[in-house]
Parts: C-alpha cells; structure tokens; sequence
C-alpha cells in the first residue's frame, strides 16, 4: 500500500493548520516552508477546501485555517476522501485482464487488509499526530526566514 503525494500533502497542510491554532497562513507559506509545488498544493487545498477540511479566505486578511477541530479530523476519512483509488491490485478494476481473476481469491485478502488498515487510522486524529515534538519541530519550521518571492518579468 503507499499513499499519493496528494494525500501526503494533504496531512502536512492540515498538521501545520492545527500548528498554526487560530492563525491564517497561506499556499504559498506552506508550500515554501515544506519546499513542495504551490501549484500543485493549491490543487490539495482547494479539493480540503470542498471537503469541509480547510477554510479558505480571499484578501488582504485572508489565508487558510482548519474549517473542524483536529480531533475530529480522523485520518481514515482523510485517506478515504483524499486517495483516487485504494484499488491495491489491478484486477479490481472492471478491465482487468488477469485470466485468473475470477477464481483468484488474493484480491479479497489484499481488500480485508486494506479494511483493516483503514480501521487502524479510523482510530486515530489529527490531534493524534499533534505530539508536542510534531509542534515543536512545525513552529521552527515557521521561524526560518523565508526567500522572498521573485518579481514577475
């Protein structure tokens, strides 16, 4: 099993939101502070955005900001909401043409596991990652000194 770089992206948003407590910050902070595509996190936060997940304001005093309290944000439902597909073999699909397919028993195995492990996040919080250690090592993140954006030519 391995997670998309969208979902990835996605907990490293909402940790540092929960970091940031009431505090809006910007795409383009979090994309500098973790040193990852703003376009490409623009993407992530706006799909947080529809989801319920983040709030998003336009303006001088806009910024984003976590739309739920991070203990009711289960990473089960994260990964759910957030991964395209957890098909984790290719005979789920409808086109499969694995000739064995249809008497092959691996992809309910390989599913009862993939039920399991969702199990286990469903136990598990935002604020569960939230360790003092985890807010110690995102608020130093915020303290080193940005470069500044390059004007447009």
């Amino acid at each position: 099993m391995h997670l998309t770089r969208f979902t990835d992206y996605s907990l490293r948003v909402l940790m540092y939101l929960a970091e940031s407590g009431n505090e809006r910050t910007t795409i383009a902070e979090i994309a500098s502070r973790f040193e990852v595509s703003r376009n490409h996190l623009m993407k992530v936060v706006q799909e947080l955005s529809r989801l319920g997940y983040v709030s998003a304001v336009r303006g001088k005093h806009g910024g984003l900001s976590l739309k739920q309290a991070p203990g009711s944000i289960h990473l089960g439902a994260l990964v759910r909401d957030t991964e395209h597909s957890l098909a984790l073999v290719e005979c789920e699909g409808d086109d499969s043409a694995c000739y064995i397919a249809p008497i092959c028993r691996f992809k309910q195995i390989a599913n009862e596991g993939l039920t399991a492990f969702l199990e286990v996040l469903d136990r598990y919080t935002l604020d569960d990652l939230m360790t003092p250690e985890c807010r110690q090592r995102l608020h130093t993140l915020k303290l080193i000194e940005l470069e500044p954006e390059a004007e447009p030519a």
